[in-house]
């Protein structure tokens, strides 16, 4: 692929089929956004089939000069790159989805899919600080369309609270990264990384970044409009919000607020740890009371992404690496159960748990797939989430044991909230004679859950293919974060006095420790 503007032309074709697409039929425009996300689909494998593992750290690289420091430069890691291919195999996916569910404007609504998976992937490859802005906002438009027009009884609500939350957030962001461009002299984020910014002005710029992250995340308090989007939006809009809309705000702390801020990251680590604590455990407890399927998987995916901020800031390569796994197999899970909310949505019109039960009866390959969802969504060993979960908690730990206890109780909340609803919606006695009369799943439900079925195993069983992209830029960064990095349970109190690390760079104590035996 060497010379093949492969990036480019990802961010570009769904771009111009999105145009194509508004002027087709409704059976072209699904049709022509069926085969524009499979073609995508298969130049996401062909890039991670062509990144190389121990080559450069920023791979297909393209800049082309626009206008003064700005530059169309696109280019990814092996980060980027895990995170491109999570899109691309949730995008085809969500147009089968919405093959039979959308039935009004349906090419503008495949129009906006496809404008949506091409400022995706401009996000996760952009290497221009501006050039990612622009995408990272404009991505808030076809889902606040989608939303808006094709959502629920209060979609106007939903679409607007989601749309001043997230672009409230980002008007900091713009002023810090304007400030570090006259500072830096430089729109190159590869630059930016290793450029060392005042540490006072640090904690400014961490802040103002923080502010638009944490509300793409979304971290407690600047959560409630996700539950309200999920509800609101049509089904594959709450798969595409909860697969890769969600990342954003984890990998924009990979990318930005560590690398570039280290010392205020390691500063202000309190403030994420302990938004992340209340995160797991308040929004666990509102799941379990939740009547209403969307919302409550809405919750629980707060309380997931609660995992990923604890393990991205523990300064330790087993934190970092389970945040990278936890937002990959959460992609993965959420997609599937709001997925299987959709199917039973389309036969009954409510997502209310009271009107199911027993749908294993009549609906038993629905209630498998459910299952298998459902049990990865717990953190069962052999699926998707277990090895994340697990790898951020041992990395909390080393971090600071008392966050890993707090985090703990969200996996032992997590299990309680999603059995519960899997016993009410599949188990028992038929309640309703609507719900017991409904039929299994069609072909093309068939051809939704299988894919993320599959993956959700493989991630559980063979973690590697997903790790070993990464790991070589988990090492660069720990490489530029560890010198900032706090001391053991030192971390909930910024400040404290750091204890000097020993010439192989692990602490004095471990290493008479790692003698003694």
């Amino acid at each position: 692929m060497s010379g093949f503007p492969i990036l480019s032309t990802m961010v570009l074709l769904p771009l111009l089929a999105a145009v194509v697409a508004v002027f087709l039929n409704d059976k072209a425009a699904r049709w022509l956004a069926l085969g524009t996300t499979l073609v995508l689909f298969a130049m996401g494998i062909a890039l991670w089939l062509g990144y190389q593992m121990n080559g450069a750290q920023w791979q297909f690289v393209e800049k082309a000069p626009v206008f003064g420091a700005f530059s169309w430069a696109l280019g990814i890691d092996g980060i980027a790159l895990m995170l491109i291919v999570l899109s691309v195999f949730l995008m085809p996916i969500c147009i089968l989805a919405s093959w039979d569910a959308i039935e009004k404007r349906v090419p503008e609504y495949m129009a906006a899919f496809l404008l949506m998976e091409s400022l995706m992937i401009g996000v996760f490859s952009a290497q221009d600080l501006l050039l990612f802005y622009i995408f990272f906002e404009a991505g808030l438009i076809p889902m606040y369309l989608i939303i808006g027009i094709w959502g629920g009884v209060d979609r106007i609500y939903a679409s607007y609270k989601f749309f001043l939350y997230t672009l409230a957030g980002s008007v900091l962001m713009l002023i810090a990264m304007l400030w570090m461009v006259n500072q830096a002299g430089t729109t190159d984020i590869p630059t930016l990384m290793n450029t060392d910014f005042p540490v006072e002005a640090q904690h400014w710029l961490w802040l103002a970044f923080f502010a638009s992250f944490a509300v793409k995340m979304p971290m407690w308090p600047v959560h409630t409009w996700l539950p309200d989007a999920h509800v609101q939006a049509p089904t594959a809009g709450s798969v595409i919000l909860a697969g890769v809309l969600l990342k954003m705000g984890g990998y924009g702390f990979v990318r930005f607020s560590l690398p570039m801020f280290p010392q205020a990251s390691a500063d202000l680590v309190w403030i994420v740890f302990g938004l992340s604590m209340v995160a797991v455990v308040y929004t666990s407890l509102v799941a379990l009371v939740q009547s209403d399927m969307k919302k409550l998987i809405a919750y629980s995916s707060v309380a997931h992404m609660a995992f990923v901020t604890i393990g991205l800031f523990t300064f330790n390569r087993q934190g970092i690496e389970g945040a990278l796994v936890v937002m990959l197999a959460h992609g993965l899970v959420a997609a599937a159960l709001f997925l299987c909310v959709g199917i039973i949505y389309d036969r009954l019109h409510t997502r209310e748990i009271d009107r199911y039960g027993g749908l294993a009866n009549n609906m038993p390959y629905y209630a498998l797939f459910f299952m298998l969802f459902t049990m990865a969504s717990v953190g069962l060993p052999g699926l998707a989430n277990f090895v994340g979960e697990f790898l951020a908690l041992v990395g909390a730990y080393k971090a600071n044991s008392w966050v890993a206890a707090v985090a703990t109780t969200g996996i032992i909340l997590g299990a309680a909230y999603m059995l519960l609803l899997y016993r009410r919606v599949a188990f028992g006695e038929s309640r309703n004679a609507d719900a017991a009369a409904m039929p299994d799943l069609n072909v093309r439900e068939w051809l939704t859950l299988a894919p993320i079925a599959l993956a959700t195993i493989w991630m559980g069983v063979y973690p590697e293919s997903f790790m070993a992209p990464m790991r070589k830029d988990v090492g660069v960064l720990l490489a530029r974060i560890e010198k900032a990095a706090p001391a053991g349970d030192a971390q909930l109190t910024a400040g404290k006095p750091q204890i000097k690390k020993d010439a192989h760079g692990g602490h004095p104590a471990e290493a008479a420790k790692g003698a003694h035996h």
